[in-house]
């Protein structure tokens, strides 16, 4: 067969979202990319429907720009029991780093977006209606088989192989790596409706031991609910007409509801002890499966990729040694397990399945609550998870705990006068950031040479009303982040590599290029 690139780069199984972004994000630094799918399209069945700010970020450092695909900001997340009412609240309202905390959005549309940047992009070539059928690491290169609609077989030879074919990965089952974690006893039936009358526009758990419900509002006019099945119901029974009608019946009001779509879903947490061997990685559903309680299965999987797609493009390009890659399991796996948890937790706390364990929890809930430190740990999250490493490919230590944390994302304004998010002047690739001074005044000719060899930048962001590459207009990032005089490395995902006063900017940069270069 011909028409697949037979040696790419970066060969990605599956072509959901989360391998469309990892494909977008190779593609904007050049890296030759054969992206397959065994589908012959966008799946259309329910799936992901929340989306928090961090997912929205990455998703504009992928490259989609603001209203590429439908979003509802959600204000608050309320949760209601029988007995005692609205007895839990998560405030979403506002944003954070430039975004809206809590959105829902449609998966299809997001994923034909993700699809049409990547495919912009002229080192990518996608293509659907493609098998993996084996996948070999032959030390240099990874030998993959395979197989396409019309029968017919090919073999590629590509550097490095990313799974992020889903739950059921055939790339994960090839290189021997195996799930751990709980299959939940129980199951689900998602609807997705059209045309509901006095529509909410928040999202709701209505935490009924019986039959817990979360409900919520999503794009285009739609509304989702997620019903438990009791022991006994089938899949056959749970999505027939008559009995999604029934479970309707308190929101038709007596009008029809056009249901767009309907499926039974068993939910998972899972994630295998290693997201890597040899030159095979995976991501997404593929390395980690997380219950949808607090929306962050595809957000681990946007994770995945962004920390992922820098360091092989600074592998594959030779700016960075081959062991930049093991960092990708140290830095991305104990944080997507703290995430499962985290799911798991949140199921527990507001679906228990009986009423004497039901009204035991969510009164103790409700109590919490009153008390400041039960409002920040449930109404503002502060039981989730930072984006935060606590080892991985940034030099430890530091005075100002910056080293392993995202970077944030400040408004900011060009000499031109032009107003932008602060993560455009980063470009997207490894920067070295000083605030309040111009960090290259710092640096020898011949650091400056080595940093921008290794694919770095060099952005001064000034106070505002001062001069610079960017003025600082929310003074977020000066003196914010640091003050006056502090220079920060950031890695293209973001992530806070190195940090420290100005006066130290070419030990600073020598030894960020050291950590990039590996041992010896």
């Amino acid at each position: 067969m011909t028409g697949l690139p037979p040696e790419p780069d970066v060969l990605i199984v599956g072509y959901g979202p989360v391998g469309a972004a990892l494909a977008g994000l190779l593609g904007r630094w050049g890296i030759h990319v054969l992206v397959v799918d065994k589908a012959p399209g966008i799946y259309t069945a329910p799936r992901a429907i929340a989306l928090g700010n961090e997912a929205l970020r990455i998703l504009q450092g992928v490259g989609l720009p603001e209203g590429a695909f439908a979003t509802v900001a959600i204000p608050f997340v309320r949760m209601h029991s029988p007995r005692l009412g609205q007895f839990g609240a998560i405030n979403s309202a506002g944003s954070v780093d430039g975004h809206p905390k809590l959105v829902t959005f449609y998966q299809p549309e997001l994923e034909a977006a993700l699809r049409a940047h990547a495919e912009g992009h002229p080192s990518v070539s996608a293509v659907t209606s493609v098998e993996m059928l084996d996948c070999v690491d032959e030390g240099d290169a990874v030998r993959v088989t395979l197989r396409t609609a019309d029968g017919g077989e090919s073999v590629v030879r590509a550097r490095y192989v990313v799974g992020a074919d889903g739950a059921s990965s055939a790339v994960r089952q090839r290189i021997g790596l195996e799930f751990e974690g709980d299959s939940y006893a129980e199951d689900w039936l998602v609807v997705d409706a059209l045309d509901v009358p006095d529509n909410i526009d928040h999202v709701e758990f209505i935490c009924d031991p019986d039959r817990p419900t979360p409900h919520m509002v999503a794009p285009g006019g739609r509304t989702r609910w997620e019903f438990m099945l009791r022991p006994g119901e089938s899949r056959q029974e749970m999505e027939a007409d008559a009995t999604i009608t029934q479970l309707l019946a308190p929101w038709a009001k007596g009008r029809p509801i056009r249901i767009e779509r309907k499926a039974v879903y068993r939910f998972h947490a899972r994630a295998c002890r290693q997201f890597s061997k040899g030159r095979v990685f995976l991501a997404g559903d593929a390395a980690h499966v997380t219950p949808p309680f607090v929306g962050q299965g595809l957000v681990s999987g946007l994770r995945d990729a962004v920390n992922l797609a820098w360091k092989l493009a600074w592998v594959v390009r030779g700016r960075g040694a081959a062991s930049m890659l093991e960092s990708y399991d140290h830095e991305r796996r104990p944080h997507a397990v703290k995430m499962i948890d985290l799911a798991k937790f949140m199921g527990q706390l507001v679906m228990p399945q009986s009423h004497t364990k039901a009204l035991a929890v969510h009164g103790t809930m409700a109590l919490l609550r009153r008390l400041p430190f039960g409002r920040r740990f449930f109404d503002e999250l502060g039981m989730k998870p930072q984006n935060a490493y606590p080892e991985g490919l940034f030099v430890g230590g530091g005075e100002r705990g910056l080293r392993g944390t995202w970077f944030p994302q400040a408004l900011v304004r060009d000499p031109s006068g032009q107003v932008f998010p602060s993560d455009e002047a980063l470009g997207g690739d490894l920067a070295l950031v000083g605030l309040g001074v111009d960090p290259a005044a710092h640096l020898s000719q011949a650091a400056l040479a080595r940093w921008s060899g290794a694919g770095g930048r060099v952005v001064h962001i000034a106070a505002r009303g001062a001069k610079g590459d960017a003025e600082d207009l929310e003074g977020r990032l000066v003196p914010g982040v640091g003050p006056h005089g502090w220079c920060v490395v950031v890695r293209p995902d973001l992530t806070v590599l190195h940090d420290g006063s100005v006066q130290d900017a070419e030990r600073i940069v020598t030894e960020s290029l050291g950590l990039l270069a590996g041992p010896g």
